[in-house]
């Protein structure tokens, strides 16, 4: 078999819409959902894991889609920032609010806060609460490199009062 490659199948819901592809098994989610589901929303920056522009919501969690292999997400419920609006299709809460408080500049790092930051607004609505230092220690898994932080956590901490 000279010249071929292996392909799997892989079919995930993203965003609450059926994405099914054949890839080769070293596929990354990142990847697959950039080229297969057509959603550059989630940008590939580092590819090693530390800067959280990639994170998406795998079943729920946060992940980092660098890492994940698509053949890891096959059969999941994945979640990317095209995804956390309201059900109107409108802004979500803290997407607005991270405009009200600045809590973006180049945009580069923004998908992956409004994805962490849409997990945490979910555990929350499940009852947990959040001091303002664990919410620094929560968005410390995202690196931003031009705000420094603060508009990112005075817009999750406003999101968070406005439930």
């Amino acid at each position: 078999m000279s010249g071929s490659r292996a392909v799997t199948a892989v079919s995930v819901t993203v965003n609450g819409e059926r994405v099914s592809a054949l890839v080769e098994p070293r596929t990354l989610l990142v990847d697959f959902l950039r080229e297969s589901a057509r959603l550059t929303g989630t940008h590939a920056g580092c590819h090693q894991g530390w800067c959280g522009a990639c994170t998406v919501l795998v079943d729920g969690c946060s992940a980092r889609a660098c890492l994940t292999l698509a053949v890891q997400a096959d059969r999941a419920e994945i979640t990317t920032v095209e995804g956390v609006e309201d059900a109107d299709g409108s802004l979500s809460e803290l997407q607005r609010a991270f405009i009200e408080h600045s809590g973006f500049q180049c945009g580069f790092c923004t998908p992956g806060f409004v994805v962490l930051g849409t997990e945490i607004l979910a555990e929350a609505r499940a009852g947990a609460t959040f001091t303002r230092e664990e919410l620094k220690r929560r968005l410390a898994a995202n690196i931003c490199r031009c705000t420094g932080y603060a508009g990112i956590l005075d817009a999750l901490e406003a999101a968070l009062e406005r439930l």
